[in-house]
């Protein structure tokens, strides 16, 4: 008989935001966390309110068991879990969040071909301002799709693509945050040269950035009509502009996105 409705193994950054995302629609007495370090587990579970137990507990009393270790590491965790999964009567789901790893080769790894759901998150998901791309085998079910995303929907945005386009999307939207994070820290480095304590040059940086995208969002504009209406003719702003893009600014973040990419290709192999 089930106990849970999700199982989280692997409780890294990516594990622990998608759990928080989960608490924020489910029960937590429903969700149970495991981690070869548990007291790692622990941790979060005390934070969210959730249960901890083994792997092996997570394999086999979970709906939906999420495999949150990295994509090296996935032969090695079905070498330890796939007899649990075999022996099971009742119904499961897969969720693999491993960058680069496709729903065809999760069914190699896991030796049957299961219901699998592949997932590539970001970590807002911790605060519901994530994203979520997803696509699913033929092997689940509607109904279990729109459960998943009901659940889930507390993450930020969830969007089904192509599987093909995952790791292309993650590469913007899963990698996104560190790239986005160096600007914010460089925004602010560049606001204490210029006399600003730190924390407030953070502050005023981390707001900046929050609140574009939120008017990008919300007014449906392209972001050059955005840039092009806060530079005036000879202003600061465009000063600014020009020192970016005569240090390659643009070529340096789509290039960026494309190392993400190729590197993401790699890991699934």
């Amino acid at each position: 008989m089930l106990n849970y409705t999700f199982s989280f193994i692997g409780t890294g950054a990516m594990g622990s935001a998608l759990a928080a995302a989960a608490s924020r629609n489910l029960l937590p007495e429903y969700i149970l966390l495991a981690n070869r370090t548990r007291s790692k587990a622990e941790q979060l579970a005390e934070r969210l309110g959730c249960c901890v137990g083994s792997v092996p507990e997570a394999a086999s009393s979970a709906r939906y068991i999420f495999l949150g270790v990295k994509p090296q590491m996935m032969a090695g965790l079905f070498e330890d879990i796939g007899t649990i999964l075999s022996r099971r009567a009742d119904r499961f789901i897969l969720v693999s969040m491993a960058a680069g790893l496709t729903m065809e080769r999760i069914t190699e790894l896991a030796g049957r071909k299961y219901p699998v759901i592949r997932i590539m998150p970001n970590t807002p998901c911790a605060i519901g301002e994530g994203v979520i791309l997803y696509d699913a085998n033929e092997e689940v079910s509607q109904e279990e799709l729109d459960l998943f995303v009901k659940i889930m929907s507390g993450a930020g945005l969830l969007d089904r693509v192509e599987e093909r386009l995952i790791d292309a999307g993650s590469a913007v939207a899963g990698c996104g945050p560190a790239f986005a994070c160096m600007f914010l820290e460089a925004l602010a480095d560049g606001g204490v040269a210029c006399g600003l304590p730190r924390q407030k040059a953070l502050a005023y940086a981390a707001q900046m950035l929050k609140g574009t995208a939120g008017l990008l969002l919300e007014s449906g504009q392209h972001p050059g009509q955005m840039k092009d209406a806060v530079c005036s003719p000879g202003g600061s702003t465009i000063a600014g502009v020009r020192a970016l893009e005569e240090s390659g600014f643009r070529g340096a973040a789509m290039d960026a996105v494309i190392a993400a990419l190729e590197r993401t290709k790699e890991l699934g192999k």
